[in-house]
């Protein structure tokens, strides 16, 4: 169980997030267009999992603006936003911002992913959501970085994220 902050206020997750140098926990989400997606179709690719507790929030969408402008050009790599939101509200999140370069992807349906991650908030004003992570999951499917943001409303360390993509 991770200890974080929300808005100052202490808050705790359902667990911790994966361990570095396992292999990432497999998943199933809902892509904007409602079809269901899994780990295993992105393999082969190195991954950002930029998650966090809404798009409709201004941190939140400036962690989606950064890593599509900031990680999206990089070879081999997909950016995935996961988020409780529900998908027609990421969808047009990303058709008002031109956001093109990462792809939205929503727990709504189940809350399977912010269990097995433990990123969901265990209680707060925010309990159910997820809590503000950055998980680097290389080509072979390992996890190479992790990063529980401290404070949910400060932004992930975009720079040691995407060293250790490039590096991991």
């Amino acid at each position: 169980m991770a200890s974080i902050t929300l808005g100052g206020n202490p808050a705790k997750t359902v667990g911790e997030l994966p361990a570095k140098n396992t292999k990432a926990p497999d998943f199933k989400l809902t892509k904007s267009d409602m079809s269901t997606v899994s780990l295993s179709n992105y393999k082969g690719s190195r991954l950002v999992l930029n998650i966090f507790p809404s798009v409709d929030t201004g941190v939140c969408a400036q962690s989606v603006r950064e890593f599509n402008k900031r990680a999206s050009a990089l070879e081999n790599t997909k950016v995935l936003c996961i988020s409780k939101d529900l998908p027609f509200a990421q969808n047009r999140f990303c058709g008002a911002e031109g956001i093109e370069n990462v792809e939205m992807l929503s727990d709504y349906k189940t809350g399977k992913f912010g269990q097995d991650y433990g990123v969901t908030f265990a209680d707060s004003a925010f309990e159910t959501l997820l809590s503000r992570s950055i998980v680097i999951v290389n080509e072979n499917g390992q996890v190479v970085y992790t990063e529980q943001v401290p404070e949910t409303g400060n932004e992930p360390n975009y720079d040691a994220a995407l060293e250790a993509l490039l590096n991991g």
